[in-house]
């Protein structure tokens, strides 16, 4: 098990993962359509994107976070 003090860079990690994942299969579709060879595309994309999306999710999340509390009325 992975100590707790990591749990946001497992989930900037495996969420990143995932949405770069689906957004590169849907880019690659549109760009290629099923070509033959349209799976290892797919994943070179992937690959790339999630080398650009990881380290952006980890620096763009904190931003996150503050703007949606700010716009978020607290319950009473």
């Amino acid at each position: 098990m992975i100590p707790a003090r990591f749990a946001h860079i497992l989930f900037g990690l495996l969420l990143s993962g995932m949405m770069s994942f689906l957004v590169s299969g849907i880019a690659t579709f549109r760009a290629a359509g099923l070509a033959e060879g349209f799976v290892g595309l797919w994943m070179t994309s992937w690959l790339n994107s999630w080398a650009v999306a990881f380290p952006a999710v980890l620096i763009v999340a904190p931003i996150t976070r503050r703007l949606v509390a700010r716009l978020v009325r607290a319950d009473s």
